[in-house]
């Protein structure tokens, strides 16, 4: 890989690992746990949003749209209401085995980046919106994961102190 596309690609996969590290041995009662009042994200739900933010990024970053198979097995980004779709009852093991899948999509394709592909402008959003570099993709899909494993902390908290 190329230097700065191995940095970029080390914060994403080390980012990764953590999450894999704070979800590890959740119950499925857990995993599908939504908060004192069942209001709240489940760590199901952020682990598939996760995976799909990313998904999306590695499509991106190739320069092709988004699989129609992907967006039916993985998608949509926000459900009818604006939120993130209702996952239950999936496995973590297979949650994670899925998002696996993508980490190793991102490798592959940021084998194929120089670092001068890191400033090439991609578009995002639901819409297509906003537009960002390649760069600034790679450093949000690390970001986004840290963000979220804060809404995992909580949970696990919450759901431990119920028990």
């Amino acid at each position: 890989m190329s230097p700065m596309v191995g940095v970029l690609y080390s914060v994403v996969k080390e980012n990764s690992e953590r999450l894999q590290r704070i979800t590890e041995g959740m119950s499925q009662e857990e995993i599908d746990y939504k908060g004192y009042n069942g209001t709240f994200n489940s760590t199901a739900q952020l682990l598939r949003h996760i995976l799909y933010v990313d998904l999306n990024w590695v499509y991106r970053i190739k320069g092709e749209p988004l699989p129609q198979t992907s967006i039916e097995q993985f998608g949509p980004m926000i459900d009818e209401h604006n939120k993130l779709p209702m996952v239950n009852e999936i496995p973590w093991n297979l949650l994670i085995s899925q998002y696996e899948d993508v980490l190793q999509m991102i490798k592959d394709s940021c084998d194929q980046l120089i670092d001068d592909d890191l400033d090439r402008v991609v578009l995002f959003g639901h819409e297509n919106e906003k537009q960002a570099t390649i760069r600034w993709g790679l450093w949000h899909m690390a970001d986004h994961s840290r963000y979220h494993q804060a809404h995992i902390n909580q949970l696990r908290k919450w759901f431990s102190q119920q028990s």
